[in-house]
């Protein structure tokens, strides 16, 4: 007697993005295709069609995931706290899917997810006393730390992710050689701890991020106490003087 096979599991588009999902965390995002995710999912390729119009809607889904796993937005809590939750939590999210800030980066529109996501930060300003104004300028001043990742002024692991990691010689001779040429900026780079070596290898750790972003939230509050406008703010650089200081 032979037995019946377990049924596979009803393709629909959770399904189809999910798996799209873990193949990038587990393989490569470059390696994605709407054929070679086809055969993770045991269908033909025109099957996913009916769930994801082409790739870039594969992508767009891909990245609504993501933004799924950042957490909701505290209740009680004041506006620094309810931004900072926020942030913090797209950074560990962004931080399990490594491919997906170089897709954010790439998308050319907005998919109601993600949307929402902005929606819900700029809320918390508002709810916190920001004017639009303000909370306008303060949204372009995050830019890409919205998401939990920056480009830092040391980072070079993104364009030398795939190259071998130099030896503690190799090291110590890059630190003396940058020590020698440029001085200062040896002695900034080696203050400090870093998620890589000191030379080129990565400096965006958690706690560098933090303490920018909670830099940017003083500033903020500070802005928003005194009453900052943009208006008059270009009145201040039209008559010479510094755009924040004069407000402040």
């Amino acid at each position: 007697m032979t037995r019946n096979a377990p049924p596979r599991p009803r393709l629909n588009r959770d399904r189809v993005l999910r798996t799209a999902v873990s193949f990038a965390d587990e393989v490569d995002i470059d390696a994605l295709s709407m054929r070679r995710l086809a055969q993770e999912l045991d269908v033909t390729p025109m099957a996913l069609y009916k769930h994801v119009a082409d790739k870039e809607a594969l992508l767009d889904g891909m990245i609504e995931v993501i933004v799924g796993e950042i957490d909701p937005p505290l209740t009680g809590a004041d506006w620094r706290d309810t931004v900072r939750h926020r942030v913090l939590s797209a950074r560990r999210a962004l931080q399990r899917h490594p491919w997906a800030r170089e897709v954010i980066e790439s998308r050319s529109r907005m998919t109601p997810p993600v949307l929402g996501y902005l929606d819900s930060v700029a809320r918390g300003f508002l709810d916190g006393g920001f004017s639009p104004d303000l909370t306008h300028h303060v949204m372009h001043a995050l830019g890409g730390r919205v998401w939990g990742f920056t480009q830092e002024l040391f980072d070079g692991s993104r364009a030398s992710a795939s190259a071998p990691a130099p030896s503690p010689e190799q090291q110590a001779a890059m630190y003396d050689q940058m020590a020698a040429a440029f001085p200062s900026l040896a002695v900034v780079a080696s203050s400090a701890a870093h998620s890589g070596d000191v030379v080129g290898r990565g400096c965006d750790d958690d706690f560098e991020f933090t303490v920018t972003l909670d830099l940017m939230l003083d500033g903020f509050e500070r802005m928003r106490a005194h009453g900052w406008t943009s208006v008059a703010a270009l009145s201040s650089v039209a008559a010479g003087r510094p755009a924040v200081g004069a407000a402040l």
